[in-house]
Parts: structure tokens; C-alpha cells; sequence
């Protein structure tokens, strides 16, 4: 099995250029204009742009990209969190909690300038201790 991600945005330059700068993604190909492929951590994340308001369901929900909250979200596994704290802020992304230490691990979460939540995390040995 193969997991693509996908993530709604209202504006696709502005964030390529967010991904690219806030997490070192790298921009694989633009299909059709309107979709990019981005790659980076042994994922391949597509930034799909969709209209603020556009129908998101078959319920009419419509999309919004101010601060939302779902339970899936992305975790962005990196060496130095303070370090990757600090770029993805200069990125524009806004922090969102003080960093927790949980099972060996460091957590800050953040959400990027769409509303879309995420989180850096640092784990020791590559993993959550026991």
C-alpha cells in the first residue's frame, strides 16, 4: 500500500513556497496547474488549490482556511525541533504550544498559514521510548 497526503489550499504558489521553506520539501511537478507534488520524508504530499467556499462534501460543507481543527494531521519528524521550530516560523507558520516532552520524545504543534494543523516532533532513537 502507498499513502499520498493531500491538502486543500486557497493559494498554490504561496504554499509551495510554505512547504518548501517551513519543512524542506521539494516541489516534484505541477499537474495541470492547479495540483503539486511535493516530496520529502518518505511521503509524497499533493497541495490541491480549491477555492475558499468551494463545496468540500457531498453535505455542502464549504472550505474555509482560517485556524480549523481536525482529528488528522500531519507530524513532521526532525533532528533539532528548535532549529525547525524557528525555520518553520520564519515560514510563516504560527506556533501553537510550548514544546512537550512526552515518552522521550519533543512536540511542538503549529498550523500552517491555510489553518491545516501540524506538528514537529523530535524523538530520541528514532522512536518513542517504552
Amino acid at each position: 500500500m502507498t499513502v499520498l497526503i493531500n491538502i486543500d489550499v486557497p493559494d498554490l504558489s504561496r504554499a509551495i513556497t510554505f512547504y518548501q521553506e517551513a519543512l524542506g520539501l521539494k516541489l516534484l511537478r505541477i499537474l495541470d496547474g492547479d495540483v503539486a507534488e511535493l516530496g520529502g520524508g518518505g511521503a509524497s504530499i499533493f497541495l490541491l488549490l480549491k477555492n475558499t467556499d468551494s463545496t468540500a462534501t457531498i453535505a455542502h460543507s464549504q472550505r474555509h482556511y482560517s485556524r480549523h481543527w481536525t482529528p488528522v494531521h500531519l507530524d513532521f519528524v526532525v533532528e533539532d525541533i528548535m532549529s525547525a521550530a524557528k525555520i518553520a516560523e520564519s515560514a510563516g507558520a504560527a506556533r501553537e504550544s510550548d514544546c512537550v516532552e512526552w515518552r522521550g520524545s519533543k512536540c511542538i504543534t503549529f498550523s500552517d498559514p491555510f489553518g491545516h494543523g501540524f506538528c514537529l516532533i523530535e524523538l530520541t532513537d528514532g522512536t518513542y521510548s517504552d
